[in-house]
């Protein structure tokens, strides 16, 4: 797929790409079939967006920004496992998803910013609810499209990942690379930084960390309250 997808970026064409499975969630297929490296592969390519959606309701906008363009392409990068879809009385609506980042949930003043993306989201607001329990003030960024984001004037970015907070907490099984531009100097990230393995998915996310328990240890560390 490697090939389509760079001659694309470079001859301008406004091709939509599907990609699914793309996660250790699907975790019995083993590594050979689960593409750790991918995500962090399609960021870097020019010219390309890739849109990783968190629900079914990001899904629909994730297509209209895909076939709103005519000289760009898009990489619409989807899980296998099941995953919630979320509330939207109760978070943030999906159009969000357009700007390529946006408040799901939290404080206007949090102690702590949790992004995430795709079918990492859902683990993110569980921890979210937990630590607001608890009386932490915390944010959840849904994140699914960095170029997106990246188009959207430094007002809105702000607003979004507010400057004043370093502790931010960055989820997603995929690579590191990349994510210190918006975690910065003090964040933490919880990624893929080796192959993946053949076990129940649950296994997986327990092994690698993608667990409520352990990006809610980490949030707290980062804000000192562990």
């Amino acid at each position: 797929m490697r090939p389509p997808v760079r001659l694309a970026a470079l001859m301008e064409l406004g091709v939509t790409f599907i990609f699914t499975h793309d996660s250790i969630g699907v975790g019995e297929d083993g590594p050979t079939h689960q593409p750790i490296e991918q995500l962090t592969m399609l960021r870097a390519t020019p010219g390309l967006d890739m849109i990783r959606p968190c629900d079914a309701n990001e899904v629909a906008w994730a297509w209209r920004a895909a076939l709103s363009k005519n000289n760009r392409p898009t990489a619409l990068v989807f899980s296998r496992q099941a995953i919630p879809t979320l509330d939207r009385g109760k978070y943030a609506g999906a159009e969000g998803l357009l700007k390529g980042a946006y408040v799901l949930a939290g404080d206007d003043k949090p102690e702590i910013i949790l992004i995430g993306t795709g079918s990492e989201v859902g683990l993110v607001v569980s921890a979210y609810e937990r630590l607001t329990e608890a009386g932490v003030k915390a944010r959840v960024v849904s994140m699914p499209s960095w170029y997106l984001f990246e188009l959207q004037d430094q007002a809105y970015k702000d607003s979004v990942l507010t400057p004043g907070v370093e502790a931010r907490l960055a989820v997603e099984m995929g690579g590191e690379i990349g994510w210190d531009r918006y975690i910065g100097a003090k964040g933490k990230i919880i990624t893929m930084s080796t192959f993946g393995a053949s076990a129940p998915a649950a296994k997986l996310q327990d092994k690698f960390g993608f667990t409520v328990d352990n990006v809610v240890k980490v949030a707290r560390e980062l804000i000192g309250k562990a």
